[in-house]
């Protein structure tokens, strides 16, 4: 249906003419046509565009040029947004924030660049933008100025050589990153804290149990779900048989059930950071004044015994003499002192400090434990919680 509405009928639509750029109409009683909004209006590419290399980072502005929109012949005051898309279909775009009243428009050259380097990290994260010359689309939005009216979109036009960069902020590691899973506390909803490992910037390290089938995720924080396609190298040290899920999802499939220490390592690559994925088979010790004086880094005589499945308890051989309690989870390469753990009301609490001589002076006699001749460790790992009894 055809809609044509007399301008002396809606004031709110009495706008200014826009600027002789564009198109003028001196009827004196002018009329408002709609029926042509799902027609495209002329973007006109820039002059040289085919031969011009657009360094956004370094100009000031770009200048566009494009027809009035067709509402009925009378140029109304009419509103351009551009939207800018790395694929000439605009599966995905931008729009910038800046909007025109002008059938000439001189764009901003670093939002244009800030778009289109956004565009690309949202499609290809923890990849640094080339630098290197690629094609950018362009296409305008119009509307009456004012109004929610006369929506329509110009041609999508192309400049082939556009070279655009980004200096993000300096990328910092994180203090810990994350683990979900099959097996991990409640099924695909708890997020497993990986703690970092004291004093070794960029290393996080956890136990989890995973039977034969099993499935992980990981992110950097709650929710952030990354898969096997998001780590540099997987580095299977346990014949786990890991491999990424056929589903679409990138899981982390573990062939091999059991119990199985992780330690991911961060590396600032860029203004991005890569991360890569070492399965050890899990192992965990107490050492110490209660360990019968022996301070063994892997003593196998103190070795906690594992349980069959996520649901048991961890259990060390009986202390064998008064003392602080001293325990960790065995990554291999690393001293034991960086991945030790107390408990705390009843938690496991990570090694966050230098400990010269033990917890109760460097932490707090709250974070002391002492066990007697007798007594065992029980933890359980899945839930990092824990017992001297």
């Amino acid at each position: 249906m055809k809609y044509i509405w007399k301008l002396m009928l809606l004031p709110v639509l009495a706008l200014p003419l826009l600027l002789t750029s564009c198109e003028e109409d001196r009827d004196s009683n002018p009329t408002l046509d709609l029926s042509h909004v799902g027609e495209l209006f002329t973007l006109n590419v820039p002059a040289n565009a085919a031969n011009n290399t657009y360094d956004l980072a370094s100009a000031e502005t770009l200048t566009l040029t494009c027809s009035q929109p067709n509402y009925g012949g009378v140029p109304y005051a009419v509103r351009y947004y551009v939207q800018a898309a790395l694929s000439q279909d605009f599966a995905s775009f931008k729009e910038l924030t800046t909007s025109f009243t002008a059938c000439k428009m001189g764009v901003d050259a670093r939002e244009l660049n800030d778009s289109i380097v956004k565009m690309f990290q949202e499609a290809n994260p923890d990849t640094d933008y080339p630098a290197e010359a690629r094609p950018v689309y362009l296409r305008l939005r119009a509307m009456l100025d004012g109004t929610t009216l006369g929506e329509c979109f110009s041609n999508i036009i192309t400049l082939p050589n556009v070279l655009a960069s980004y200096q993000a902020p300096q990328a910092e590691l994180l203090d810990q990153v994350y683990v979900v899973g099959s097996s991990i506390q409640e099924a695909w909803s708890s997020w497993k804290v990986v703690p970092q490992v004291y004093g070794l910037e960029g290393n996080y390290y956890t136990m989890v149990y995973v039977p034969a089938g099993g499935m992980l995720k990981w992110g950097t924080f709650n929710n952030d779900w990354r898969g096997y396609d998001r780590l540099d190298a997987v580095n299977d040290n346990a014949n786990a048989g890991i491999s990424e899920s056929n589903d679409g999802n990138s899981n982390i499939v573990f062939a091999n059930g059991g119990w199985y220490g992780l330690l991911f390592k961060a590396t600032i690559v860029g203004s991005s950071i890569r991360y890569e994925l070492n399965i050890y088979p899990g192992a965990a010790y107490v050492i110490g004044a209660g360990a019968g004086g022996s301070w063994i880094d892997g003593d196998d005589a103190w070795a906690m015994t594992a349980p069959s499945d996520a649901t048991g308890q961890w259990v060390s051989p009986a202390f064998t003499a008064s003392g602080e309690m001293r325990a960790y989870i065995k990554i291999p390469g690393i001293d034991w002192w960086r991945t030790e753990f107390t408990l705390f009301g009843g938690n496991l609490i990570w090694r966050l400090v230098d400990i010269p001589n033990n917890w109760a002076e460097s932490m707090g006699a709250d974070y002391s434990v002492t066990v007697s001749p007798g007594q065992k460790l029980y933890v359980n790992f899945d839930y990092n919680t824990g017992e001297v009894k």
